[in-house]
């Protein structure tokens, strides 16, 4: 089991504070907050972001470049666009000084457990009177007629008047295959425009949309997702995509549909 390395002393860290410390060749990011130490990796899991240069507030810190919160006591993720947790570390205070023991991936619970220095979890039960009913009853709905009924929605889309609106509703059929909400409401959409195809009965489609990070893993099966969809119109000829990182993407461009889904309040 690695060993405990001394980091830094307690005067040296401000309360609330962070300081970025290497341990044992990892970049730590070293918080103080009433009166304890945290200590997790420097890097956001969405896209690799140096957390200690994001905004601490009470045991959170924010990813400066795309907003995703993580738990400094836990290294959990709390908001989009982060879905994975970054990893806790081991802290020990003594005599002044601050100690970190680097904890190895899969060491615990989901493979980032709490450190030491973080509050117990305390399980829930439900009463029995709260037991959710699981039995079924009869519905007039069966899974063949939900999946006719969306294929009917979506050929209705692919007849109508070409517009950027429509384009819009057609792109809502293209989730993020990670965070499975459509690209729309998730604000990558920034623009649509049309020109005229060599043949005048049909448009040629440019679309503006971002990513959540300029090397999200997604952005490759996105952008195809989204050709294909748009193409399925009876009026475009050709879809164009455009890839554009400014303005970089927030978690505010996010819809209110988009917000509940991920359950971000």
């Amino acid at each position: 089991m690695p060993e405990f390395i001394r980091v830094a002393d307690v005067a040296d860290v401000s309360d609330p504070g962070k300081v970025l410390v290497e341990v044992d060749g990892e970049m730590i990011a070293l918080f103080h907050v009433s009166g304890s130490f945290y200590a997790i990796d420097d890097v956001c899991t969405h896209d690799g972001g140096p957390l200690v240069d994001g905004e601490l507030q009470d045991y959170t810190i924010a990813c400066p470049r795309h907003g995703a919160k993580f738990d400094i006591r836990t290294g959990a993720a709390l908001s989009m666009p982060a879905i994975r947790p970054t990893l806790a570390h081991d802290v020990r205070v003594e005599n002044g000084s601050v100690s970190v023991r680097i904890r190895e991936p899969g060491s615990g619970p989901n493979g980032n457990p709490a450190p030491s220095t973080a509050p117990a979890a305390t399980a829930v039960h439900a009463a029995p009177s709260q037991k959710a009913d699981t039995s079924t009853t009869p519905s007039d709905t069966t899974p063949s007629d939900t999946t006719d009924g969306a294929a009917a929605e979506t050929q209705s889309l692919t007849t109508q008047t070409l517009s950027e609106d429509l384009v819009r509703e057609l792109l809502k059929q293209v989730k993020d295959p990670e965070l499975f909400v459509n690209i729309v409401d998730l604000g990558l959409i920034y623009d649509v425009s049309f020109s005229q195809a060599p043949d005048e009965t049909k448009q040629l489609v440019s679309i503006d949309m971002t990513m959540t990070s300029p090397a999200c893993p997604a952005g490759p099966q996105l952008i195809a997702d989204t050709k294909r969809v748009v193409n399925t119109h009876e009026k475009v000829a050709d879809v164009e995509v455009r890839i554009v990182m400014e303005p970089p993407w927030t978690p505010d461009r996010m819809t209110d549909d988009a917000r509940d889904q991920l359950g971000i309040f």
